[in-house]
């Protein structure tokens, strides 16, 4: 249908179309962006009708905001857990106001554009929020001069009418001129916001007019984020402060016209503070997919009469109407994940800092810091970090900050999320695009993916909590291979680096074992770096002494890399190999050097590594002569979902054809001391909404083909590993004595967990606590711990 022709629909037709296409692009998520509103001048050199923000020098104790000032601001917002910072101002102040152009002057600033930009970089630098610029009708040297630190820019084209009486004292929003800044912005690569506004005079064929004006120009560039659809409500004290409020129908007919006109990819937006909560639904009925900026700490400087709705009630009001509220960030999430083209380079690990896999906001609560260190610059293999500043107090794995509270909850799925658990509920196996779906729930949604993890998980396994006694036995720190993840390997010179490389005799590690088995444990883990001294028959030697020390010590050791790589330097068949390493008396392989097997993202956590298929190759060959191993995935860095699903896929082939994994571990990216965020090249890890859909949905996408699910204490800690129980998990993995690996990357938990706690972590969960061998079977419980009767 033709854009013109939209306005001869009914309103319910109209508003039904826009639902059906904004459900198809977006689904039931409904996002907003956390921010602190910086007024940093209401000098204006425009005279709109319906303003009260602009007002003169004399109303001003200074025509700016200083850097105090805005530092103050956003570092408020910074603690409140909020990603933005949108700095909104006049229009070329200094144009009008003779006090204007002399305060910039004083302070060596050439304009109020010069400035704007010293203040995004100081936010930027010290809170780490990410600016928005929202300078107006500016020039094409001048938003460039803004990207690199503003991940995101804005102005309202509001109407391309050229006669209303709104704009007569206002020469910025010339249509012309409007339509010159958003051109350049596309011409500049630079994420836009801009929007109309709805009821100043003009008419709906207007509003159609400057959409497809707006469209068009996202077509030539595709810079267009998002669409705002502000209702024009009157404001005392402005020239149309008798004119006729924007009516419900009009603003509703105007969000579904601009969801209809726009491509599906660009987001539309209503402000939630413009509408009474109770009117809310019909926005969303009507089309928009995101609320804008919600502020906890700043009023609405625009609106100030408006105030934001509490999230509390926002998110009642989005789930009320079917979908489901998710923080972003300034930039979309279709910008965030494609930087190198829509972000200055200077922007891009701001932006990446606080994504979460998605591209959206992370959305644990509590403040998210910019992390500094004290000693970083030798990251190639580790470094001894020492962080210095302000601490963030959101959560992160290996953080020692308990995990948020998403279980138990209320559960509710719609929409797409639904449509894969009715699938799941009738016994479907889902492939690649059902698991991206699972992945992607948010709110309600969360705790429905996983009631039916837990539900499957009893049908498997039963309530038995398990766990195994075991210690840990890292044999060496040196690796000639260059991980970017691992905090924990060394050069064979790199004693600046943390702790001092070492390689332990086999008599400290026959030692070691002996130690482990008069403290209880069945298992010792065997993991190590590759020395470069090494052959293949080390491997041989360290377990034929573990085995000949504690010949009833299950030996579980040497991931998939190690035996490749002992295959390898021998000139040896990988089956046989493995045959001698079982003879010697290897039991089991852990699942680790894993990562994420997909070669897109090995590419970047461990290039010089074995990739996918070997990987896999490992595990069919150790399943053949009959040694069991598990599935790891390590998850949070770089990689998106659609990764996470691929992995899981795969080890699923996998296991369908040889029947040989024990268990599947899911093992969140530690990132304080990991090279590649130090190098700012990742996350922050996983979120926690991201650690239970982890467990959940592989319980889901496994049932039937790996019956066990653990979690890691270590990376999570013993309350977030208790939270999981409600997720599908089943196992608590081991006690770990002499955990070294998760602690070199940062990570506060390690060092062992006792049967007792164990037991407790279970008991939390209404759960009993049962200790297994290292191939499921059970033991019976130290009598203090055993259950009763």
């Amino acid at each position: 249908m033709h854009p013109v022709e939209l306005t001869a629909l009914s309103t319910p037709e109209l508003t039904a179309r826009a639902r059906e296409l904004r459900d198809g692009a977006h689904g039931v998520r409904i996002t907003f962006s956390p921010k602190v509103f910086i007024p940093l001048t209401r000098l204006c050199g425009d005279r709109c009708g319906y303003c009260t923000f602009a007002t003169s020098p004399r109303s001003l104790e200074a025509p700016y905001l200083d850097e105090a000032q805005v530092l103050a601001v956003a570092e408020q917002g910074a603690a409140a857990g909020c990603h933005e910072a949108l700095f909104t101002l006049g229009e070329d102040p200094e144009r009008r106001y003779p006090q204007a152009a002399q305060w910039l002057r004083s302070r060596g600033y050439a304009s109020t554009v010069d400035y704007l930009r010293a203040m995004c970089e100081l936010v930027l630098t010290e809170t780490g929020l990410l600016p928005h610029a929202n300078a107006g009708a500016i020039s094409a040297a001048q938003l460039a001069a803004l990207r690199p630190v503003a991940p995101s820019q804005g102005m309202m084209v509001e109407s391309l009418r050229d006669d209303l009486a709104a704009h007569r004292g206002a020469p910025d929003k010339a249509p012309a001129r409007r339509l010159a800044t958003l051109e350049a912005a596309g011409e500049l690569s630079i994420p836009f916001t801009t929007g109309v506004l709805v009821g100043i005079g003009e008419s709906e064929h207007d509003r159609v007019v400057a959409l497809q004006a707006i469209a068009d120009s996202h077509r030539r560039h595709g810079h267009v984020q998002e669409v705002i659809v502000q209702n024009f409500l009157p404001k005392a004290g402005t020239e149309m402060r008798d004119a006729a409020p924007c009516q419900a129908q009009d603003h509703q007919r105007a969000i579904a016209i601009a969801r209809l006109v726009l491509d599906p990819s660009v987001h539309v937006q209503a402000p939630p503070n413009l509408t009474d909560v109770d009117g809310l639904a019909a926005l969303v009925a009507a089309g928009v997919d995101d609320w804008g900026g919600v502020s906890p700490v700043t009023v609405d400087h625009v609106n100030p009469e408006r105030p934001w709705p509490g999230l509390d009630r926002l998110r009642a009001a989005t789930e009320a109407a079917g979908h489901a509220l998710a923080p972003r960030l300034t930039v979309y999430p279709e910008f965030a994940l494609e930087p190198e083209r829509w972000l200055d380079p200077a922007t891009r690990f701001p932006v990446l800092d606080r994504s979460d896999a998605q591209g959206l906001g992370r959305d644990d609560p509590g403040a998210t810091w910019p992390e500094r260190h004290e000693a970083a610059a030798n990251v190639g293999t580790g470094a001894e970090v020492v962080q210095i500043g302000r601490r963030s107090t959101a959560w992160y794995s290996g953080a020692d900050v308990h995990a948020p509270q998403l279980l138990p909850a209320p559960a509710h799925a719609r929409g797409a999320v639904k449509d894969v658990l009715d699938a799941v509920a009738s016994g479907e196996e889902l492939g690649e695009d059902e698991l991206v779906t699972l992945f992607g729930a948010r709110g309600t949604q969360v705790a429905a993916v996983a009631e039916q993890a837990d539900e499957l998980r009893r049908q498997a396994v039963g309530d038995d909590v398990t766990f195994v006694v075991n210690r840990n036995i890292n044999y060496t720190n040196v690796c000639t291979f260059r991980c970017t993840f691992c905090g924990f390997s060394k050069g064979p010179l790199s004693l600046n680096l943390r702790g001092k490389p070492y390689l332990l005799s086999l008599d400290d590690v026959a030692e070691r074992a002996r130690e482990a088995w008069q403290l209880g444990a069945t298992e010792v883990c065997l993991q190590g770096g590759i020395h470069p001294s090494f052959d293949g028959d080390f491997y041989v030697d360290v377990a034929r002494a573990v085995h000949e020390a504690v010949p009833d010590l299950h030996l579980h050791g040497f991931t998939a890399l190690e035996v490749t790589e002992g295959a390898r330097r021998l000139d040896e068949p990988l089956e046989r190999y493995l045959l001698r390493l079982k003879d010697a008396g290897l039991r089991t392989l852990p699942g680790t050097a894993a990562e994420i097997l997909d070669d897109e993202i090995r590419a970047i956590l461990c290039p010089d590594k074995i990739d996918t298929e070997q990987w896999l190759q490992a595990h069919r060959a150790a399943h053949s002569v009959g040694l069991r191993s598990n599935v790891t995935i390590m998850f949070g860095s770089v990689e998106q979902p659609r990764h996470w699903a691929r992995h899981l896929v795969r080890t699923r082939a996998l296991q369908q054809e040889t029947r040989g994994f024990t268990e599947f571990v899911a093992l969140p990216f530690v990132h304080m001391a990991a090279p590649v965020y130090l190098k700012r090249g990742a996350r922050r890890g996983p979120t926690w909404r991201e650690v239970v859909l982890m467990h959940a949905v592989a319980r889901i996408a496994y049932h039937g083909w790996i019956d066990n699910i653990q979690a890691s204490w270590v990376k999570l800690g013993r309350s977030g590993a208790g939270q999981l129980l409600r997720a599908g998990v089943n196992d608590l993995g081991g006690t770990l004595m002499d955990e070294n690996i998760s602690r070199a990357a940062g990570a506060a938990h390690g060092q062992g967990l006792d049967v007792a706690a164990f037991a407790e972590v279970a008991a939390g969960a209404g759960r009993p606590a049962a200790q297994r061998t290292t191939l499921y079977e059970r033991m019976p419980l130290p009598a203090a711990l055993a259950p009763l009767g």
